[in-house]
């Protein structure tokens, strides 16, 4: 696998729709950062699912105050076309980290997924102070992989997690 750089992300976004929509300024030279959407899920002591909780009116000076210790569960504003050649892993930006988030490490994305926004696995690291999740904060970045041959079977046909455009619990 080969991971791709700026220009061959820019071109495959514009061309392809790869990432939608596509900001140019979210262009680092070898990822594209992601930012939160407008929908969470978290955890209610009184119920045994996670809660689904709009934060699209939620902005850097009102946030969502995600408590120490607290997990939940956010989905990306970009919406991804992952064509069957490239595969792609989201990273926590280093910022973010420092400041005491945390992402479960399950950001692997397979060749082909398809229409879909990323669901990410949040947690505060903290012990003794709260974190803001809002809309349109910088929360990490997709590295792709161009992969050395097309799969036999793509994500497109094999996944569980194709044609999601908001945060999603567990399917399987």
């Amino acid at each position: 696998m080969t991971i791709l750089c700026d220009l061959e992300i820019r071109q495959l976004c514009e061309q392809q729709q790869m990432v939608w929509p596509f900001r140019p300024e979210l262009l680092n030279p070898a990822s594209l950062d992601l930012t939160l959407g407008n929908e969470i899920m978290i955890e209610v002591a009184d119920q045994r699912d996670l809660v689904r909780m709009d934060i699209s009116e939620r902005t850097e000076q009102d946030p969502y105050w995600m408590l120490p210790n607290e997990f939940c569960l956010a989905e990306t504003v970009e919406q991804f076309n992952l064509p069957n050649t490239i595969s792609a892993q989201f990273v926590l930006k280093s910022s973010r980290a420092r400041e005491g988030y945390n992402h479960m490490l399950a950001g692997w994305c397979d060749p082909g997924w398809n229409n879909s926004k990323l669901t990410l696995e949040l947690k505060n690291n903290l012990r003794h102070h709260r974190l803001p999740l809002y809309s349109g904060l910088k929360i990490g970045q997709m590295v792709f992989h161009r992969m050395s041959s097309t799969p036999a079977r793509s994500y497109a046909v094999t996944g569980h997690y194709n044609n999601h455009l908001r945060v999603m619990p567990n399917v399987a």
